[in-house]
Order: structure tokens, then C-alpha cells, then sequence
């Protein structure tokens, strides 16, 4: 992976202004202030700016989504049955980069995109390389043999940092998951709050 990508994720916790993921190397725990040379002024922000910002925690928690990306999923949300909010973050957590995170077979979800992409996994056997791919209930998800030593792998299945949540199966000596249920947002394991409140709020101006 090369070193720009990390680097542009740190400064998405900086400019957040809070530990998104929750990793012990992000510079927000020692450097409290926006990217820039003196860090940028907070103003008190709008009710549209509250909205905003909670929008763009939510898509950067997720590799940084594409606006419009992050839209058609707020709008495949609104036009599911129940909660937006909660189908918002369904939609999200069934992301095939999300779940291979989540199962802890790599250490960060830049580096399950990047994985994904790489032609790493299957899903029920089938070769898949689209991050975005939406896992289904029961899918089974599994690491490629050759992908499996990779130091990276080896690293996040080792690291204490961050544990599986119940919605997953992961089994670490097979390298494989399964898909239980798709969760609600108290369910997640998000290190910063996460509203979806405010982000239903924000499309809906």
C-alpha cells in the first residue's frame, strides 16, 4: 500500500476532528486540530453544518465513499421499508470491504478495499473484486490460500486492537466468515457516535 493513502486517512481524523477508527497511531490522539499548518478555526457550526459533518464521518468511517456513491445509498435506504437510518448503515455494514474489516482479516478499511480489489476473496466460492459488493445473510466470505500469509493478514488477525462483532462469523484458522444478520447501528462497534438522525435530516433539506 503505498504511503499516501494513509496519510490522507489520518488527516480525515484530524479533519473530523475525533479518532474515527479508533487506531492507536492516529495523530488526532496527539494533535487535536484540523490539517494545515496552524490547524484550521473551529467556528460554532450550523444546523446544516452539525448535518454535514455527521454525513462525512459516516462515509469517511467507510474508506471516504464518493458523494454520489454515499447518495444512492441513502436514497436505496429511504426507499427500503423501516428506518432510514438504520437501513443506511445495513447497506453499509453489508459492503464486502466492510465485512472482510469487521472479521478482523485486515487491519484497516482502506486496506480491505484495497484487498478486495486484489482479487483476495470469494463470496460461496465465487471470485468477487467489487468492495462494494453487497453480502447477503448466510454468504460465506473466505481468504484466498495464497492471500492468507500475507503480512498484513497476519497482523490484523493477531491485533487486540478491535474484536468480531456477533453479526459475524469469523474463523481465523480457516480464514473464512459467514454473514449472520445485517445490524443495527447500536450494533456496530463504531469507536465516535454516529447519528444517522442528522444524516437523514441533511438529504432531506
Amino acid at each position: 500500500m503505498s504511503q499516501k493513502r494513509p496519510k490522507s486517512k489520518y488527516k480525515i481524523d484530524r479533519r473530523l476532528g475525533c479518532n474515527l477508527w479508533g487506531r492507536q497511531k492516529s495523530p488526532y490522539n496527539m494533535r487535536q486540530t484540523a490539517p494545515g499548518m496552524h490547524g484550521a478555526r473551529r467556528a460554532k457550526p450550523t444546523d446544516y453544518g452539525i448535518q454535514l459533518f455527521a454525513k462525512q464521518k459516516l462515509k469517511g468511517y467507510y474508506g471516504n465513499i464518493g458523494e454520489k456513491k454515499f447518495r444512492s445509498y441513502f436514497k436505496e435506504a429511504d426507499r427500503l421499508r423501516g428506518d432510514t437510518g438504520q437501513n443506511l448503515i445495513g447497506l453499509l455494514e453489508s459492503r464486502l470491504d466492510a465485512i472482510i474489516y469487521r472479521a478482523k482479516f485486515v487491519p484497516t478499511v482502506f486496506a480491505a478495499r484495497q484487498f478486495v480489489s486484489h482479487n483476495h476473496v470469494t463470496v460461496n466460492g465465487k471470485k468477487v473484486n467489487v468492495a462494494s459488493y453487497q453480502v447477503k445473510v448466510g454468504d460465506v466470505v473466505e481468504v484466498k490460500e495464497k492471500a492468507r500469509q500475507l503480512p498484513m493478514v497476519i497482523e490484523a488477525v493477531a491485533s487486540t486492537e478491535r474484536e468480531v462483532p456477533e453479526y459475524i462469523d469469523a474463523d481465523h484458522k480457516d480464514m473464512k466468515l459467514t454473514y449472520l444478520r445485517v445490524p443495527q447501528l447500536e450494533d456496530v462497534p463504531y469507536p465516535t457516535e454516529m447519528n444517522t438522525q442528522l444524516i437523514v435530516e441533511f438529504y432531506s433539506r
